[in-house]
C-alpha cells in the first residue's frame, strides 16, 4: 500500500467579489437634484444592491417642517415624471412626517428631522453603503436634471 503524503496548503484569499459600480441610477440622481432644489438637509443616498433588500436605492432627506416635507416630495413627484416615471405607490403625505414614495428600483425617504431620528433607517440599513449628498459635490458630480 502506498503512503499518502499529506500537504500543507496555504490558505489563499478568497476570489475576489464582483464589485457593482457605485455610480446612482439616472433616476435616483433626478431625485437627488429635485430634494436639493428644494434645500432638503442631511440628503444620504443608501445603496442596497449589495443587501437582501426589496430595492435598489433609498434616497433619504430631511424637510425642516411638514410644509417643506411636502414640497421635496411634489418636486420630486415632479421631477421624474417629467421624467416618465410615475410612484407605484406614496404614503404618508397628508400628514408629512414621513412621505414614502415607491418607484420599485428606489424608494424616496422624506422626513421631518424628529421622525428621521426615531426610525434610524441609516442605521436600520446598516449593511448599505451610504453616500452622503451635498449640494456642491453632487451638482459637480452629476449633469443637471
Amino acid at each position: 500500500m502506498a503512503k499518502t503524503e499529506r500537504v500543507a496548503t496555504k490558505k489563499t484569499a478568497a476570489a475576489p467579489r464582483k464589485v457593482r459600480s457605485r455610480k446612482l441610477t439616472a433616476e435616483v440622481s433626478k431625485a437627488v437634484h429635485a430634494v436639493l432644489d428644494k434645500k432638503g438637509a442631511d440628503v444620504v443616498v443608501l445603496d442596497l444592491r449589495d443587501t437582501p433588500a426589496f430595492t435598489d436605492f433609498f434616497v433619504l432627506c430631511s424637510g425642516n417642517s411638514q410644509r417643506q416635507v411636502k414640497a421635496i416630495a411634489d418636486a420630486v413627484e415632479e421631477t421624474l415624471r417629467a421624467a416618465k416615471l410615475r410612484p407605484a405607490h406614496v404614503e404618508g403625505y397628508d400628514r408629512a412626517d414621513w412621505v414614502l414614495m415607491d418607484y420599485f428600483s428606489f424608494i424616496v425617504h422624506v422626513f421631518t428631522p424628529q421622525t428621521r431620528s426615531f426610525y434610524a433607517l441609516e442605521r436600520l440599513w446598516g449593511d448599505a453603503q451610504r453616500i452622503d449628498v451635498t449640494d456642491d459635490t453632487f451638482r459637480k458630480k452629476t449633469p443637471s436634471a
